[in-house]
């Protein structure tokens, strides 16, 4: 039996086949799960297109998070596809370049907020919006990058994550009572669109293969997809609230 056999998952943040999100979404297919897409916007066209180069072609709802109508109305636009959903993969992160890039003392609020809003925030946004569609046993997983250190040019994208990872413990703990878990996969740096974004990425990166045991292709999104699609599985039925590494071996390492 494959891994994901039967289940229905609703997974954010496919823009392009370099995406975590797209290998996630390929290997949910390849191991038996229905897939759902979202986009937004100018996006949608492209996560459109994008969709059709999946083993199966997925159907792609419109979803900005940070709508409160779109959020609203997803489980009913959700439900032209599906009937309920088993899984649902948070891949959604954004920060205006005034607030990286080594221009952390110079961060506004405004910008700053937004970075909150779409990184962090959005979280417990998607939660409460696909609760109603989530079966008991189900798994909500997001994507970070670890935040327990301050990196070189992430800045205020780095207090997102932050918070970000602070929300998933707050929704394990009150999404557990319906039988829903919240995970994490912490990957090492990989040059995916939202990577590109980052003012002075590549000092990031640079080192990162060296410093990893295991070593780390920063051009392979293939192992931290894998760690999502299992702890979508039924293979980790009492782990909530967790962040498990996907980086090598980076974060267990001394400078």
């Amino acid at each position: 039996m494959a891994l994901l056999e039967g289940k229905t998952l609703l997974v954010t943040g496919v823009l392009t086949d370099s995406s975590i999100a797209f290998h996630v979404a390929r290997l949910a297919q390849e191991q038996g799960a229905q897939v759902v897409l979202t986009s937004f916007g100018r996006q949608l066209r492209l996560t459109q297109a994008i969709a059709r180069r999946l083993p199966t072609t997925a159907p792609v709802v419109e979803l900005d998070v940070t709508d409160d109508e779109h959020l609203a109305s997803l489980p009913e636009r959700v439900r032209e596809h599906a009937d309920h959903l088993d899984g649902v993969v948070h891949s959604i992160g954004f920060a205006p370049q005034s607030v990286m890039g080594g221009n952390f003392l110079a961060g506004e609020w405004p910008d700053v907020a937004t970075a909150l809003h779409v990184s962090a925030y959005s979280l417990k946004s998607l939660a409460t919006a696909t609760l109603p569609l989530l079966t008991p046993g189900s798994g909500l997983v997001g994507l970070t990058f670890d935040a327990q250190f301050a990196w070189p040019v992430y800045d205020w994208m780095g207090v997102a994550k932050a918070a970000f990872e602070s929300t998933a413990r707050y929704l394990a703990r009150d999404l557990g009572p319906h039988g829903v878990r919240v995970n994490l996969v912490s990957a090492g740096p990989i040059r995916t669109t939202a990577a590109k974004s980052i003012p002075g990425f590549a000092s990031m990166e640079g080192r990162w293969p060296d410093r990893a045991p295991l070593g780390w292709d920063v051009s392979d999104p293939e192992p931290a997809a894998r760690a999502v699609a299992a702890l979508l599985s039924d293979w980790f039925p009492a782990t909530t609230g967790e962040i498990v590494h996907v980086d090598g071996g980076v974060h267990a390492m001394g400078q």
